[in-house]
């Protein structure tokens, strides 16, 4: 065998659906014991739980069923030392078989465990009534009767109670008739399409390395596809697979499964790491929950309490920050943020587990509703209504929501599958629907990153109110830079969607633009009374001047008691082609220009050819004005330079 570690079974498959089934029940009710009974696997390997009689760490068996179908067993510890490990192995369980001795009965373990099991989101299960050797008819009944009676008000009220002897078989093939019947109830398991298996063991087999085993959460897995380890961002590669003690090409979603890593070594991981695909799932340190304080707790819960969050397999500490309460009795529920001391990695409708921080007792959980929220307000509306929505709301309104929180960054499909717990495919029949509807954009195509249509519009508003704000402080300007634009938004917005709205307004003729600025399209400089005189003045300056001008720093220095206004308008007159900048710091009226460009032209037209010498002839200018006037003619396309000279760029 490949590697030797969990069950023994059918081959993978896509024909039926997997199905683990895990143990529950107080300490030395005889669990192993049972499970030796209907499998013939010890659960039991280390040397110390032979040594105590006692279950410490998870055991993995597998379990024929009369049906046919092969049910994948995890039995966890029952010591409440060890209830870590029993969370841990828990998580992805289908139903639960909870192990009642008869000549103890219900127990401080058997409470805890089936408040864990119903916190976790399990709905099913039934009740082994364990060593009835031990006890008289009578007590048998009155035991049964105690256990239907404590049962009543839990999911597993009206479960099927089997009387068992695991040490002598009796009960045996009613109990395994049983579990059958309550397989077969199972509806059918959803799936988010997110591959997830959170590690429960790691060893190392010689010849082949590092091994990891767990319950495959959802979707499924092949030899050679690449996975991630969460929340360290290792990559590996699955070099080989088994489920139930059989390797395969292939481990579906609900079967215990053993993958062989390539390149990866056993101290790089350990319990609570999660293998998922890349880019499908993301770590984490704020969970928004929807929370549960058990009704069996003695005293109330303040906000900002410290507990140990329990999700998949890992165990964290996290601060409970209430968010639409102060405190909460035993019994109450709150929307809650948890915020954490390491990272964790879980998916939008995982459920989770709280136990105090010392004296270690469970005192509730309940199903994340966003893994990644950013810092919130205690008591705001705002938030309290999103909560609402993500926990009950329909899926087009719970993307809404998130759209939101993304701001104007958007966000890609396959996080938005991460956030809900939903399958891509929903997800994207979802979107489709509030793009048809206008009430999302599509942002990009490559990976389906959409923004809220609400966003959108208020980024439309954004821009318009600073064009107008800027057209008021800066009257003189045609427009502003598409930089200097961007710039003045009070969020940080990516260029593709900068481009995309200005893109729109322009389309709805609300702006003008070019290739580097930015108007209203109302927006018209119009100079009138002391701005109008100052334009002509300076008009009358480059008029006069002709083709030897001063420096825009003379210029400005003529008008140094109006220097702002008259860099506006000396901007303003290039922009309205009235001025032409062929430098920074030399202008020509374009009258002037377009003389000039004439005469050289026709100069070359019977020349055939220009040199500084000659263009001086031309225009009896120094070189000071020669060569910043010969290049812009090059620049412009009207001439071009061959060696020491310049010729047409096109024929006449």
């Amino acid at each position: 065998m490949l590697f030797e570690f969990i069950l023994r079974s059918e081959p993978a498959g896509r024909s039926m659906q997997h199905f683990v089934l895990g143990t529950a029940g107080h300490v030395d009710h005889g669990k192993t014991s049972l499970i030796k009974a209907l499998t013939g696997v010890d659960t039991d390997r280390l040397k110390e739980e032979k040594e105590r009689g006692i279950t410490i760490e998870l055991g993995f068996a597998s379990l024929s069923l009369p049906s046919g179908r092969t049910l994948g067993i995890v039995d966890v510890p029952g010591h409440e030392k060890f209830i870590r490990n029993m969370v841990a192995g828990a998580a992805g369980i289908d139903l639960v078989l909870m192990v009642i001795a008869a000549d103890e009965g219900v127990m401080p373990q058997t409470k805890e465990h089936l408040q864990i099991c119903s916190l976790l989101g399990i709905t099913t299960g039934l009740v082994a009534l364990t060593k009835i050797d031990l006890v008289e008819k009578e007590w048998l009944e009155l035991v049964q009767s105690e256990i239907t009676e404590y049962l009543q008000d839990t999911f597993l009220a009206g479960a099927p109670i089997v009387p068992v002897c695991a040490s002598q078989g009796q009960g045996i093939p009613e109990l395994l008739g049983e579990i059958d019947k309550t397989v077969r109830r199972l509806g059918e398991k959803t799936d988010d399409g997110i591959f997830r298996l959170p590690v429960d063991r790691i060893f190392t087999m010689k010849g082949f390395g590092t091994v990891v085993t767990g319950t495959l959460i959802s979707d499924k897995i092949k030899i050679g596809e690449e996975v991630q380890i969460l929340p360290d961002k290792i990559s590996a590669r699955i070099r080989g697979i088994q489920v139930h003690n059989r390797s395969t090409e292939e481990a579906f979603s609900g079967q215990r499964t053993a993958l062989n890593l390539q390149g990866i070594e056993k101290s790089t991981l350990e319990r609570g790491n999660v293998l998922v695909r890349p880019q499908t799932a993301w770590p984490t340190e704020r969970l928004d929950v929807f929370f549960e304080y058990l009704s069996s707790n003695t005293r109330k819960l303040k906000n900002r309490s410290l507990a140990r969050l329990h999700t998949g397999t890992a165990e964290i500490m996290a601060r409970i920050v209430l968010l639409d309460a102060d405190e909460l009795s035993p019994g109450e529920a709150s929307f809650a943020q948890l915020i954490l001391e390491n990272e964790d990695v879980a998916v939008g409708g995982d459920h989770f587990v709280l136990r105090s921080y010392s004296p270690v007792t469970t005192i509730g959980g309940g199903r994340i509703l966003d893994p990644q929220p950013g810092k919130h307000k205690r008591k705001n509306p705002k938030i309290l209504e999103d909560l609402k929505i993500l926990q009950s709301g329909a899926l087009p309104e719970k993307i809404l929501v998130l759209l939101d929180r993304a701001g104007f960054t958007g966000i890609a499909i396959r996080r938005l599958a991460f956030r809900l717990g939903v399958s891509v495919k929903k997800i994207r029949e979802a979107l489709e629907k509030l793009f048809s509807d206008r009430r999302a954009i599509l942002l990009s195509g490559e990976d389906t990153t959409a923004l809220s249509a609400d966003l959108y519009a208020h980024l439309e508003e954004l821009l318009i109110q600073s064009l107008a704000d800027y057209h008021r402080s800066h009257p003189l300007k045609e427009g502003i830079s598409k930089e200097e634009l961007k710039a003045a938004l009070p969020e940080a917005v990516s260029g593709k969607l900068f481009n995309m709205v200005l893109a729109g307004l322009g389309r709805k003729e609300r702006i003008a633009s070019d290739k580097d600025h930015v108007r209203l399209a109302s927006h018209h400089v119009r100079l009138e009374g002391e701005e109008d005189a100052l334009r002509q003045d300076i008009a009358s300056v480059y008029a006069q001047a002709g083709l030897a001008p001063p420096s825009l720093s003379d210029v400005m220095a003529r008008f140094s008691h109006q220097k702002e206004q008259a860099q506006n308008i000396v901007r303003l007159m290039i922009q309205d082609g009235d001025l032409v900048k062929i430098n920074e710091e030399l202008c020509f009226a374009r009258a002037a220009l377009d003389k000039l460009r004439e005469d050289y032209k026709s100069k070359l037209i019977r020349d055939g050819r220009a040199t500084p010498a000659t263009f001086k002839d031309l225009t009896g200018l120094s070189r000071k004005y020669i060569i910043p006037l010969m290049e812009y003619f090059d620049a412009s396309k009207l001439t071009v330079r061959v060696e020491d000279h310049r010729i047409l760029r096109e024929k006449p």
